[in-house]
């Protein structure tokens, strides 16, 4: 069986309710409630603001928007700020699409590492793409909440 034919492109402002829609969608596989979705809803939203100064892209399959991913970049150092794909199509490569978009912007602008503040259910996904967990990391979202921290090396 051959795999849906993905494409990374960049998303446009029209597209905010779309994105914002999906990424909500994927943290919300996890089995969170909906006060906690609630709260994690400023942190994670897209803005039209953001794809201006951000390095964004989305997976897209049959020019529907199917995955999300954002990276910002301070010296050497690349954080993988979001990474999520829609639950209806989990298991297709958007996750590892992503994931080496991310990696490849991130060594072209020069970074040595690329850290992730994963949550606790992508960090097996993350541990396959090859990054080693290093520690763990206040949540943005939830106060006393701790996140894995992985970073993924470039070189």
């Amino acid at each position: 069986m051959t795999r849906p034919k993905l494409k990374l492109v960049r998303p446009a402002p029209s597209e905010l309710d779309i994105l914002n829609a999906l990424i909500l969608r994927s943290k919300a596989f996890w089995g969170y409630d909906e006060a906690f979705m609630k709260a994690c809803e400023r942190e994670l939203k897209v803005t039209a603001q953001l794809l201006d100064i951000a390095q964004f892209i989305t997976a897209t399959l049959n020019g529907r928007a199917v995955g999300v991913a954002e990276v910002s970049i301070e010296r050497d150092t690349a954080h993988l700020e979001k990474l999520f794909v829609d639950p209806d199509h989990m298991d297709l490569g958007a996750g590892r699409l992503l994931f080496e978009w991310a990696a490849h912007t991130a060594r072209a602008a020069g970074a040595a590492k690329l850290m992730i503040e994963a949550d606790p259910g992508a960090e097996p996904f993350y541990k396959k793409m090859g990054a080693v967990k290093v520690g763990q990391v206040q949540s943005g979202s939830i106060p006393g909440r701790l996140l894995p921290e992985l970073e993924f090396c470039l070189r």
